[in-house]
């Protein structure tokens, strides 16, 4: 673990979902899936596989593939449906923790099985960098890794368990992070095992004289 401080406005918030909170919010992106079936998204131009799988719920959900790169669009790529709506719980989250009045126009919905980890990036592709990200982990526990604004930063480590709230506002919204590993068998919330993680996003500007919601 590196000995630097924690970017200014990164925030985490240990255990804010309690276990039947978890189920409740298991059983929701389970409702999710089915309508916005998850797939295997691709690096722009390589085409390589990521190792997550994904899918999105809000008006815009983030896809990326070879052909076109990292975006966000209205509807799924493989389906062409239009995105399901998020979960009254997470909006109230948002509402309740993000200091961002708009409410979120996108949340990605990333599953690791035992194997999955995500490599050191930016979230960079949204118009909007006034607004935090916040995320939701559920199930078996991570090794997550914040660095600065800079690739070559310093990182340091802390392990997430089911339940937790990551909050990335302020300096850290353009931080570098990512998931080294995955500890299998750390959580029974999931019945196969594995992590989702849920990331709300604010992808535009509220257009002015426009009412919050």
């Amino acid at each position: 673990m590196g000995s630097f401080a924690l970017p200014t406005g990164f925030r985490h918030l240990p255990g804010y979902f309690d276990r039947s909170a978890q189920e409740a919010l298991v059983a929701e992106i389970r409702t999710v899936v089915a309508a916005a079936p998850l797939y295997v998204p691709r690096m722009p131009r390589s085409g390589k596989e990521m190792s997550v799988r994904m899918t999105n719920c809000g008006d815009l959900g983030w896809v990326t593939d070879k052909e076109r790169g990292y975006r966000y669009q209205p509807t799924h790529p493989e389906t062409g449906a239009p995105w399901p709506s998020i979960p009254s719980s997470l909006l109230k989250l948002w509402k309740n923790e993000a200091q961002f009045a708009p409410p979120p126009q996108a949340c990605l919905v990333n599953f690791y099985d035992a194997s999955a980890k995500m490599g050191l990036h930016q979230d960079k592709d949204e118009q909007e960098f006034g607004a935090p990200v916040v995320s939701v982990s559920l199930g078996d526990d991570c090794l997550f890794r914040i660095g600065g604004v800079g690739r070559s930063d310093p990182t340091r480590s802390l392990r997430l368990s089911s339940g937790d709230v990551v909050i990335l506002g302020e300096q850290s919204r353009l931080a570098f992070h990512g998931v080294d590993r995955i500890y299998p068998g750390t959580s029974t919330l999931l019945k196969n095992g594995g992590r989702i993680n849920l990331t709300l996003r604010r992808v535009t500007p509220k257009p002015c004289g426009a009412q919050t919601g």
